[in-house]
């Protein structure tokens, strides 16, 4: 498999919501990165859900903060 960066591109042409696009825009602004390289990240991440590979990102966060919080708790529970 290719590297991100050596990948050939392929354009193709679709259709947004205007305010999704707004705010992806908004995004790549704030973040200092190009609309496409969003886009190719989201794309990436929905076919890794859709195919069971990667936990999705705000269940991985609700874990971090669980285990940060119940910490002591968990640790009692193990013995």
């Amino acid at each position: 498999m290719q590297a991100v960066s050596e990948a050939k591109k392929v354009k193709f042409a679709t259709q947004a919501d205007p305010k999704i696009l707004a705010e992806l825009r908004k995004i790549a602004g704030q973040e200092g990165r190009q609309l496409q390289a969003l886009i190719d990240e989201a794309l990436r991440e929905y076919l890794a859900r859709k195919q069971g590979n990667v936990p999705r990102r705000r269940v991985m966060l609700a874990l971090h903060d669980s285990v940060t919080e119940y910490d002591s708790l968990y640790r009692e529970l193990a013995k």
